[in-house]
């Protein structure tokens, strides 16, 4: 068990302790909420919930006990394909059930797991559980992803993503008919309030910015591009369930579960499906694309048949 005794700085007056513990002692928001949820946080000798304010001045403890950090395992994922490979960066298409990286309560394989099992070398720059990512999808995601095999392009990948100058294009099979049929959701996320794994949107969010338009309409639901301007986690799922179009099988974000069992659907309909940007070594734009997978595809051709 570890425990900290530290005064509440005067600018963190009003602060949520989830987000305060996060950067006062450099937790993770979700280990920080952890922590007070098991009765950790006390302020002034008063024990605290996640989603209670600081007062600034006052006495904070805060008692722990330390996770073990999630390490790369070597785990061969054969549907993982390899879209692109060069000294420099490995373009892959990854499946659903895979995330990115390693992470505390997931025992499942990995991209960064994958690339290792298959021999390849990848940058160490970055945490020691994610070197070479410079950015994710969620497991139940599919689609293109990039990752760094040396730390030149991891640096220049890293910047390139944050200057918004990478073009990701999502597909998407939402509920609904979003009218009007093309436009921007202009609207901040952050963490749920009341739901620790899922973010909403919320006045005190980080900025996020969609931009959609509708390929298809069917009974019921539409295709979608959506061109992400920023990268939030979750971004196109709240931002689109916010606009009362779910995405077609995401049942966490208020998608109806009697269509997706009629689509076949055991996941988010939701598709990276073209990565473009500025090669990190030789400056040249390039591009990729990945098709659909069988049970999008079927789930379509549903739709389509309607």
């Amino acid at each position: 068990m570890e425990s900290r005794t530290l005064p509440v700085p005067d600018g963190l007056d009003g602060a949520r302790v989830d987000a305060a513990l996060a950067k006062m002692l450099g937790f993770s928001r979700t280990f920080a909420a952890e922590v007070a949820e098991a009765g950790g946080v006390a302020l002034d000798g008063v024990t605290l919930g996640k989603s209670d304010r600081l007062r600034g001045g006052g006495w904070l403890e805060v008692s722990w006990q330390p996770k073990e950090e999630p390490r790369i395992v070597p785990i061969a994922v054969p549907e993982l394909g390899i879209v692109y490979d060069d000294d420099d960066i490995v373009v892959v298409d990854k499946p659903t059930g895979v995330a990115a990286h390693p992470s505390l309560g997931w025992e499942g394989p990995t991209v960064v797991g994958a690339l290792a099992a298959a021999g390849f070398r990848i940058a160490t720059t970055g945490a020691a559980e994610r070197q070479g990512v410079v950015h994710r999808l969620d497991v139940g995601t599919s689609g293109l992803m990039v990752v760094a095999k040396t730390e030149a392009a991891y640096t220049a990948l890293k910047r390139a993503f944050k200057d918004r100058t990478v073009e990701k294009i999502y597909h998407a099979v939402v509920q609904g008919h979003p009218d009007p049929l093309a436009g921007t959701i202009d609207a901040p996320i952050g963490r749920h309030p009341h739901h620790q794994w899922k973010f909403a949107v919320v006045p005190d969010g980080k900025p996020s910015v969609t931009h959609y338009e509708t390929l298809e309409a069917f009974p019921g639901a539409s295709l979608l591009e959506i061109h992400l301007e920023t990268g939030r986690t979750h971004q196109i799922r709240v931002h689109m369930a916010a606009h009362r179009h779910p995405c077609v099988g995401d049942p966490l974000y208020g998608a109806d579960p009697k269509m997706a069992e009629r689509l076949g659907l055991t996941r988010q309909w939701l598709h990276a499906h073209q990565l473009a940007f500025t090669h990190p070594t030789t400056g040249e734009w390039v591009e990729f694309e990945s098709p659909y997978p069988a049970d999008f595809q079927h789930a379509l051709d549903i739709l389509r048949g309607e």
